[in-house]
């Protein structure tokens, strides 16, 4: 198990005693698409590593994690959270609620926790990775951990 930078996240999954490995790459600044960036630096698959984004679903905030390469489907999200449906929320709302900062957003470790939604396909992979709270920082886990930490669900929510 690594700790690597200590964040929310990395405190959460040792507190849990969940193994994981940290991961860290050089982030650029100027870069905006801050998934593929860490596929890129860590030299993996883009279907294996997940970005986390927060979506409004009647009114609540609930969390979608899907791989770099694809989108949320935000009616396939509203669905799998019992919603009609479902909207971005905003960044500042994201940064707020969860206490990471856009392109840094970890579902471990958040502020609040909040309805979590996994990809079906990283069922696909023994480990996936996922934010590790900060850019240039990602955390290589199982999806059944993931999800056990979370409390959150397989579904089929991107596109």
């Amino acid at each position: 198990m690594a700790s690597g930078p200590g964040t929310p996240a990395t405190v959460a999954l040792v507190r849990a005693g969940i193994p994981f490995t940290a991961h860290t790459y050089a982030h650029d600044p100027a870069t905006t698409n801050y998934g593929l960036e860490a596929a890129t630096a860590l030299g993996l698959d883009p279907d294996r590593v997940f970005k986390t984004l927060l979506a409004e679903a009647d009114g609540r905030l609930v969390v979608g994690i899907v791989p770099v390469t694809g989108m949320l489907d935000l009616k396939s999200l509203a669905v799998a959270v019992g919603a009609k449906r479902a909207q971005m929320a905003e960044p500042a709302l994201a940064e707020r609620k969860t206490g990471y900062v856009v392109g840094g957003i970890s579902p471990l470790g958040q502020k609040v926790a909040l309805p979590t939604v996994l990809d079906e396909t990283a069922s696909l992979w023994d480990t996936i990775f996922v934010s590790g709270g900060r850019r240039g920082f990602d955390i290589e886990l199982a999806p059944a951990d993931l999800l056990r930490l979370t409390g959150g669900q397989l579904a089929d929510i991107a596109r």
